[in-house]
């Protein structure tokens, strides 16, 4: 319970953006496994004590697991027996936690500099896969992300002293859904399965091999002496795995490559030992494999063969792929043939000749040349042809001369087409021609044997039937585990017809085949999804006992009835002075004796009279609100982030950005009166790391410059058992004097700032010792982007940003 709100999946937290973006993972051991087989029982514990919570049948936690899963796509599971059974380092310490994204497992507080490869960039033209070309890109990319462990960004000293201490790396790939699609090879094939296997194998064995010529070069990683067993045992483990392979679906030179590697890396590993004590994940890829020209992303098949990227600003991004045409050329059609088939998928995005809705017959309801203009401008970027003929689109003047109001045009359900006379008939024809159906399935030319080779994670269009059995995703991980040091993000999509007990028995066959972590998304089970296939409506329907929840009955005003708390005649405040965007802000607040906030004013002299009503009767309600007892933190996390003009630089000496008025309010409010942190780009200078710097002649910077674009960081945030070993030395610390302005620890929390030093408002001038890289931590979250999921600024993670509202990575997702 938050905020007076239910967790139930029916409840309103579910609806909140942090509901839609939650992402979260339950660990589960191979006890529970058993128990659940036994039909046995299970105890939770309190994570803080130990103590037993409460006892059930584990079938009934497993059912209750997978009907979450089924309601809103959370918790992923984390299987923890077999993250520990692989773990290179378990003398050290068990692994614990990961990355939100689960394809970074290694120790607590430790990171993970990721590169991905995009895997068709080693595809002949005759469809062979360049071999010894992929062996070259993981040795070269692997040596980068070595040398990058000493250059990039860490936000504690733990962190950074375990990255040295294990320096663990991330390899990985992008791509592999076009790759099987351009080889003329169903996703859902053992053929396809061994491939991905092999390549995996060879990229994971390579790496290997890589980092330990390096360690015998420059030694291997000051942890490796303590692990050298477990982590030998392991390398056999993979080794193992490449002679296991599907000598009867996998092409021979990827199979032999793959054993070579392997043989290489074990060989080279026992006479010098590992640089790296992880070196392979695969990581989404949702992010850069938009700039790497990826189709598909990491693992995953292709969502659909059109699809709807939804914008953090509103609108959509039409994302296609640009795969099939080569696809179709492997698999031997004619160029005539091809541009017909592309042409049922895309339509001919153009009013020429399309049937029943076209330049003639709109000419003849009353559109002008410059309407049509804009029409046909925008049929590129569409996937529906109501969205060129809406008001936004052929503008004001066009609506009414064509008989309507705007204010008509924004009822629910009003369509322009509709109402200038087309059937729905008519319209869907239409919309077919020009926007293209969106599936090859009918596709002219295409032969039935070769559909499986087009399958996507979902049915493509409204036309769509076809899409890959959810068990293939996770016999593909499968697949690939055996040769992935970590784990695998990726998605187990499902149709949203899907049951939670078929959720269930996903979730236990991904146990089975040995993964170590498995996500399912169902369509639709979101109150909004970033991916889209068509305008149809798809709404998460209760299931079980989610569906007999009662409703909960409205507190009466007699229940909550508030008392107001007067402010005295003569109070205390600030007034603030700030541009927004070249807008003159002045806030002004009144306190309360004890110095808690009661009331706020905002000015902006220059702006129109009604914006400045506007913002006077805001900041009345605001001040009613806090003097009849709401808190300022429930006001502070809901305006915060709220966008529209205007909004932009701000020259405030912590705010340097904010996404409206609103935002940059209460952001001062929330860093004044709360002293939080959390939302500053800039951070007050003593709140710089609590690293210790140590000392010593030989001297090695934590934090250079920042890791290339290319480079992602995942990081774990617990802390292990620190490691033996040569220590890593920092540069000596400077002094200074700051002006104290706030506290709470360096990387920010989501949330009020529990701290129990008064907020910056009441604190005074201190004197502190930072080292070099605590004046550079302080400033990590300066140059954060904008959230490409729910348009939040985002936190420096490592080389990546995280936002603290929906947990989204950007630069390794």
């Amino acid at each position: 319970i938050r905020g007076g709100y239910s967790s139930d999946f029916n409840g309103e937290a579910h609806k909140t953006v942090s509901g839609q973006n939650s992402n979260n993972s339950i660990r589960i051991p191979d006890e529970f496994m058993k128990a659940y087989f036994d039909d046995g029982e299970w105890s939770t514990r309190l994570r803080t004590t130990g103590e037993i919570y409460k006892t059930y049948k584990a079938r009934d936690l497993m059912h209750q697991i997978s009907q979450a899963a089924w309601a809103c796509a959370d918790p992923g599971i984390q299987l923890d027996t077999t993250i520990n059974k692989w773990h290179t380092c378990p003398n050290t310490d068990r692994i614990n936690s990961s990355n939100p994204c689960s394809e970074y497992m290694f120790l607590d507080n430790s990171a993970c500099n990721l590169a991905s490869i995009n895997l068709t960039k080693f595809l002949g033209e005759d469809g062979s896969f360049d071999v010894q070309g992929f062996r070259h890109a993981c040795r070269i990319f692997f040596v980068a992300q070595e040398i990058l462990i000493s250059f990039s960004s860490y936000p504690t000293k733990k962190i950074a002293q375990n990255s040295h201490d294990y320096r663990p790396l991330g390899l990985g790939y992008a791509n592999l859904g076009t790759l099987l699609m351009i080889m003329g090879l169903p996703y859902d094939s053992s053929e396809g399965r061994a491939i991905c296997a092999a390549i995996t194998a060879i990229m994971c064995g390579r790496a290997y091999a890589t980092s330990a010529e390096m360690a015998a070069d420059k030694g291997p990683f000051p942890g490796f002496a303590r692990n050298i067993d477990p982590m030998l045992s392991v390398m056999n483990m993979h080794r193992d795995a490449a002679y296991e392979l599907d000598e009867t679906a996998c092409p021979q030179d990827l199979l032999k490559a793959a054993q070579e590697d392997w043989d290489l890396a074990l060989s080279l590993g026992r006479a010098h030992g590992y640089r790296n004590a992880q070196a392979t994940v695969i990581a989404p890829t949702g992010t850069i494999g938009l700039l790497m020209d990826c189709d598909t992303t990491g693992i995953e098949p292709d969502f659909a063969l059109i699809k709807f990227k939804k914008l953090a600003g509103g609108g959509y991004f039409k994302i296609v792929n640009t795969s099939v045409s080569r696809a179709l050329e492997q698999l031997g059609y004619t160029d005539v043939q091809i541009r017909e088939i592309i042409s049922y998928i895309c339509g001919s995005l153009s009013l020429e000749n399309a049937p029943h809705i076209n330049i003639d017959t709109l000419k003849g309801k009353g559109l002008t040349e410059e309407d049509l203009e804009k029409i046909q401008k925008m049929l590129p970027t569409i996937f529906d042809l109501s969205f060129a003929f809406s008001t936004f689109n052929l503008g004001d003047e066009t609506i009414r001369r064509l008989g309507f109001s705007p204010e008509e045009t924004h009822k629910v359900g009003f369509s322009v087409l509709s109402e200038l006379g087309f059937s729905d008939t008519e319209i869907r024809e239409a919309n077919d021609v020009i926007c293209g159906r969106m599936t090859i399935e009918g596709a002219p030319h295409v032969k039935d044997e070769h559909l499986p080779i087009f399958d996507c994670a979902n049915k493509c269009g409204r036309h769509g039937k076809r899409f890959i059995a959810p068990m293939a995703h996770i016999t593909m991980m499968a697949a690939a585990q055996k040769f992935i040091c970590g784990a695998i993000s990726k998605t187990i999509n499902v149709p949203q017809e899907t049951t939670a007990q078929e959720i269930e028995d996903l979730y236990l066959e991904g146990w089975r085949l040995g993964l170590k972590a498995a996500a399912i998304y169902r369509d639709g089970s979101k109150g909004s999804q970033p991916l889209n296939t068509s305008t149809e409506d798809k709404e998460a329907k209760p299931e079980g006992k989610a569906a007999e929840a009662e409703e909960i009955e409205a507190p009466t005003e007699e229940t909550h009835r508030a008392i107001q708390r007067r402010l005295p005649l003569k109070r205390q405040g600030f007034t603030q002075e700030a541009k927004v965007a070249g807008h003159k802000v002045f806030l002004r607040t009144g306190e309360y004796e004890d110095g808690a906030l009661g009331e706020i004013f905002i000015d902006m002299h220059k702006e129109g009279a009604p914006f400045r009503s506007m913002l006077n009767c805001f900041a009345m309600a605001i001040s009613k609100g806090l003097q009849y007892g709401v808190p300022l933190n429930e006001f502070v996390d809901f305006f915060t982030f709220t966008r529209f003009e205007p909004w932009g630089t701000v020259d405030h000496p912590n705010i340097k950005f904010s996404t409206s008025i609103i935002d940059y309010v209460f952001r001062v409010l929330g860093y004044e009166y709360l002293g939080r942190t959390d939302f500053l780009q800039v951070k007050p200078e003593d709140l710089a790391s609590d690293i210790d710097a140590t000392h010593s002649d030989d001297e090695t910077r934590y934090v250079k410059s920042p890791a290339p674009a290319d480079s992602r960081a995942a990081s774990n945030d617990s802390a292990p058992a620190p490691e033996t070993g040569p220590a890593i030395t920092l540069p000596p610390s400077e002094t200074r004097a700051p002006e104290t302005r706030g506290n709470g620890s360096l990387l920010p929390t989501n949330g009020s700032n529990t701290h129990k030093a008064k907020s910056p408002k009441h604190q005074s001038q201190v004197q502190t010792q930072t080292s070099t890289l605590d004046e550079q931590l302080s400033h990590l979250m300066g140059d954060a982007p904008f959230c490409d999921t729910c348009g939040h600024i985002t936190v420096r993670n490592g080389s990546c940003y995280r936002c603290l509202n929906c947990g989204s990575s950007v630069g390794c997702s």
